[in-house]
Parts: C-alpha cells; structure tokens; sequence
C-alpha cells in the first residue's frame, strides 16, 4: 500500500500525487495528515520552508470537501500573490481526479472581475491574499457561512506585513464552529499570542526545533568593504560557474539596481519586487522556474512562495531588517531534502547581526574568504573540462563537419588543442580578474566601514536618530507614517527602520534629507519635544548612537498624540472604502515595511486601520463589528 494511502489519503488523490513525483511523505507530512483529516480540532504546524506544508494542509483539506456543494468551504490566506498561486496550483495538481474540483485564486494585481466569476462559478476552496481579499468581501461577492476550515499559511510573515486586522475582518465573516489550521516556519512571540488567544486547545505539531534553520544549509559570511560589495557578489557568482541561485536585498530600489548591473556585466540574471506588475512577475517567475534565468534579485516579501526545485545558493547582499526572515530566505535552497548554500555578504558592522542569526537558527556560520582571481580563473577552467568531458554528442549532425574540422586542426598536436580550446575560456576571466584586488576585509575593522561609508550616508539613504520607540507604542509602520506625515515625502523615500525602547532610527534618500529636518525643526509627541539627529552608527544593531549636530527646534510645533480624525493610507494608489467608518483616506505612496506584496495588497499596522503597503484597494474593514471570545469548544470564536 502507498504511504500515503497509509496516512488515510484517498487513492484518487494518491494516483494525482505519485504522478506528481511524491513517493513517500516528508516529517511534517507524516505527523499532521492523520490529526488534520479527523478534522476535529485546531492545529498548529511548526516546520522549515520546502519541507512540504502546502501537502500537509492542502490534501486532508481536499479530502473534506464537499464536490456537491458550490459554496466555498475552505479558506486559505496567504501574504503574497506569489505564495497564493503557488497553493493554488499545487491543490489543482493534488485534486487532479477530483471531478468538477475549484480552487480560486484571489490576490492583488490581477483582475478582480475574473476572480469574481470564478468564485460565482462555485469555488470548493479560495485561495486569498488579505487585501484582496477584503476587497471582495466588502462587494458582498463570497458567501463564506459554510466555511468549515480555515489554514493560515506563513502566519510569522502574515503579522510582520501588518495583517492581523485584516485577518480579522475576514474571518469575523466564517462560521464560528470552524477550525483553524496555523502554519508557519517560525514561531514569534506574536504568533505565539495568536495561537492563544484565538485558537481552541489547537494541537501542536513541531518538526525539527522551533525557529531554527535547515540543517542541510551550509551558512557561510564573507566580510567585505562597503564599496566592494557588488564587486565581491560578481566573484562569488564567477567562483561557482553553476549557481542557480537567488540574491536577496532590503529594498525594491536596491533590487533593481543590483539585477541591471549584473545584466550589464553579462550575468544570465532578472529582478523580483514590488513595483513590477503582475505580468512581469509571472514572465520572470517562468523564466526562473524554466532555468533560463541563472539570478534572481528578489526582495524579502516578493519571494515569499518561490517554491522552486534545486535552488543551489541563496545570497545575502544585505541582511534582513527581521532576524525571522533570515530563515525565510535561507529556506528557498535546501528544499524537499536538498542540500544548499546560504551566502552573506557583510561589512564588519553586521557581524554582531550574524551572530544573533547563529543563536536563532541554530547553526554556525562559517567566515569565509573572498576567492582571489586565481581561485576564480582556475574553477572556470575546470567548470569548462568538465563540462567538455560530460557533453552529449550528437553523431548524426556533427559528422559531417568533422573532416573539415580535422583539415583545419590538422597541424595542431592533440595537447594543442586541448589548450587552445580551453583557453578560449580561460583567457577570458584571466584577462578580466587581472590585477583584481583583494576584497577581503578585515571582521574588527570597522574604520573602513566609516570611511567608506560617509559616516551615517550610506549610498543613497542617509541614517537619523529620532527619540520615540516602542515605549511609545511605535512600531515599524507606525513611525514610518508619522514620518511621512511629519515631513510629506512618500513612504519610498524612507529605507530601514530600527524600532528601540526609547529612540528609533531610520533613513531616508539623501535627496530629501534637508526636507526631513526641516519639517521636524519643531514637532511635538503627546507634548513631548521631537528630535532628529544625523546617525554616526551606520550600521545596524543595538550598539546606541553617536551624535552629530545637535537637535532641531524652533518653529512651528505640531502635535501627533490622540486618535481619531483623518484615516490615511501610506501606499500607493488610491484606496477605496466600500464598508462602514467615515473619515478621508489619503495615500502617500511609496515602500513601507512589507510593502513588496504588490498592487492590490492592503497593510494595517495599527487599530486605526492604517497601511502602509504599496497597494489599491478597499481597505475599510466592518471596524464596528463587536470582538466574538470563544466560550467552549462547540462556540469557537469567529475572530483570529
């Protein structure tokens, strides 16, 4: 009998799975199926990505459907389009011999009308993104009232982008007797809350160890000048002639300049993020998954849901802001068993990051050095031997060419042409790597750091002090609102936010530097006196601030304390309200924390209902509706 039929799977889904290359089931699979099918009580599923969740989840889902029925009865939320079509096409695949089976895509940056007639259609499952979401829920164009289960899949990513209110909303609209299934990779404190407060006695399930990493990743760090960043990426991807591989960076900006330079050089390589459209995501998507793309520059958020096979490297041209998302990223290699490489270029200031990244996953890092142009010069050439010994010949075609190619050979030796022939690779990166300095740098310089980096400027963004924190109820989308409230620049004008107790620090582009510390000459928080100050620590970490000169007052004062009034959206695009809740919503524009999911996408951060996201959509969530506590098990509560 087939494992999986063993686990209680149906032998239709069973045939539909084994074409599809499942042979026996992985940890997560093997240890949630059977508690998932009885379908009696909430569960929590804690595993590493490519460790197969969407099978864990998605086949005693399909197993529980009613085919009859044309009213959804499965909801899945997801953050990113990406992650949604992924689940999408893998519950098709799954249900292949499902007679009359729907499953619907629903996320932003595609048409919401096609979407509204699939679901019209009958749709047995949706498959949703937030935003969208409840912006079709808020047309009174899905009936939810026999939802039986509900899967939240990456929950840690889901709250980091800012969608618990989101979450909220859609799922005060399900019956009350649902279960709830939590899936995620790692296990915050917030998740952790969520799981409390909104599941009933759920059962939990951890594969491996909570938050840590894939022990089949090889974690390596290299230690570079600022300035020799893109120089050191260039070599790390010429010293390993057959990466397949995905280069991670923090910003959309930073995304697409890296990907044009490296196409520049000559690199086989694309761009992943927010501002694409819909259609450009899919046609680079396609070329990745078809290995017609060697490099994939991609933003945390917009990879999110790369489910691709055989991945041989993940690379770190800037570490995560969130420790969390390290994981995340690292999780794209090493997929169903695989073994791969997580590389991170960093300058001596991050290496207190690396190690807190070692305690979180786990695993050590190992520090590696920079190859030199010889290292480089000598893998190419035996890249090309190899590649030489190993090609297929094909007799047929070649043939006929042969005795002209041995006239022409004819006064070389056999050693002769082995040498020019594989010098004609050779030559090429010794003539490039020549003279090619030493990029390495040394782990406690970090006076280079300063120098290179201009003090607090840091390329295009420049690094300030500002004396709120979380003591003050600020998080990362909240501040960068009063930010860009503050000072009127769009939201991706602002880079990294680092949230402390008391103080915070933030950038903005260099190019409208002067305008923020113009703007906050005089402002006031809740009667307290705001102050800005340029950074000296460029870096990021917890290592206090060094200050430069001195605060900004005069002016007018501008007071940001209390609640109420104007409701304002700092994404892109206009925002529409098709639910209850007065007030104006502005938009700002703009990048914000997780604000690479894409148009369409919503992000509150806060119970005022603000996003931050880079989105257009109806956002206005029924904020009237009274909270719903579970009272026993048969009364489950219809919040999450």
């Amino acid at each position: 009998m087939n494992p999986f039929e063993q686990l209680g799977v149906s032998p239709k889904i069973v045939k539909a799975i084994v074409e599809i290359g499942f042979v026996s089931p992985t940890p997560i699979q093997e240890q949630s199926i059977p508690v998932l099918l009885k379908g009696d009580r909430d569960f929590v599923g804690l595993a590493q990505t490519g460790t197969g969740k969407t099978a864990a989840f998605g086949l005693p889902l399909l197993e529980q459907i009613d085919l009859r029925s044309k009213h959804p009865q499965a909801l899945i939320l997801c953050p990113t389009r990406e992650l949604c079509l992924q689940i999408t096409n893998d519950l098709k695949n799954y249900g292949k011999y499902l007679d009359d089976l729907n499953v619907v895509a629903v996320y932003g940056g595609a048409s919401i009308v096609t979407q509204l007639k699939d679901i019209k259609r009958g749709a047995h499952i949706v498959v949703a993104t937030p935003g969208r979401m409840l912006d079709v829920l808020n047309r009174k164009a899905v009936n939810f009232s026999e939802v039986k289960s509900v899967v939240l899949d990456e929950a840690d990513e889901m709250l980091n982008m800012g969608f618990q209110e989101d979450i909220n909303s859609i799922l005060s609209t399900t019956p009350d007797d649902k279960f709830t299934w939590l899936f995620s990779a790692t296990m915050p404190a917030e998740v952790r809350r969520i799981a409390k407060n909104y599941m009933d006695d759920p059962f939990e399930l951890t594969v491996g160890t909570k938050n840590t990493g894939n022990v089949n990743i090889n974690h390596e760090y290299y230690v570079v000048r600022p300035r020799d960043k893109y120089a050191a990426l260039k070599r790390l991807v010429d010293y390993n002639p057959d990466i397949f591989g995905i280069v991670f960076s923090r910003t959309k900006i930073e995304t697409q300049e890296i990907a044009e330079m490296l196409m520049k050089d000559g690199y086989n390589a694309d761009s992943l993020h927010g501002d694409l459209s819909q259609q450009q995501r899919d046609r680079v998507m396609k070329r990745f998954r078809d290995r017609s793309l060697q490099i994939l520059v991609a933003t945390d958020v917009a990879a999110r849901g790369i489910d691709v096979d055989n991945v041989t490297h993940v690379v770190h041209f800037s570490l995560p802001d969130e420790i969390e998302n390290y994981t995340h990223r690292s999780g794209r290699t090493a997929r169903a068993g695989k073994t791969g490489t997580s590389l991170a270029i960093i300058t001596a200031r991050d290496i207190g990051k690396i190690r807190q990244i070692e305690r979180q996953i786990g695993s050590k890092f190992t520090l590696a050095e920079v190859p030199t142009s010889f290292d480089v010069c000598e893998k190419q050439l035996f890249s090309l031997v190899h590649k030489v010994h190993n090609v297929q010949v094909n007799d047929e075609q070649i043939d006929q060419y042969m005795q002209r190619i041995y006239d022409e050979l004819t006064d070389l030796s056999k050693e002769d042409v082995i040498k020019r022939f594989a010098s004609l690779e050779f030559n090429r990166f010794l003539d490039y790597y020549r003279n090619a300095p030493d990029l390495n740098a040394k782990a406690d310089d970090r006076s280079a750091d300063r120098n290179s980096m201009g003090s607090a400027k840091s390329g295009t963004h420049t690094r300030l002090f500002i004396n709120l924190g979380s003591v003050d109820e600020f998080n990362r989308g909240e501040l960068l609102g009063f930010v860009c409230n503050t000072s009127g620049i769009k939201g991706d004008r602002v880079g990294k936010i680092d949230i402390k107790g008391v103080y915070s620090f933030f950038e903005v582009e260099n190019e409208v530097l002067e305008q923020v510390q113009s703007a906050f000459k005089s402002v006031d928080f809740k009667g307290r006196n705001v102050r800005i100050e340029v950074s000296q620590d460029s870096g990021g970490g917890d290592r206090g601030r060094s200050r430069s000169r001195g605060s900004y007052g005069g002016g007018e004062r501008k007071s940001y304390g209390g609640g109420g009034g104007e409701r304002r959206s700092y994404g892109g695009g206009e925002r529409r309200s098709y639910g209850g809740g007065g007030g104006e919503r502005r938009s700002y524009g703009g990048e914000s924390r997780g604000g690479d999911s894409g148009r369409g996408e919503s992000r509150g951060y806060s119970s005022e209902r603000r996003s931050y996201g880079s989105g257009s959509t109806a956002a206005n969530s029924p904020s009237g509706a009274p909270r719903r506590e579970r009272k026993d098990k048969d009364s489950r509560g219809g919040r999450w």
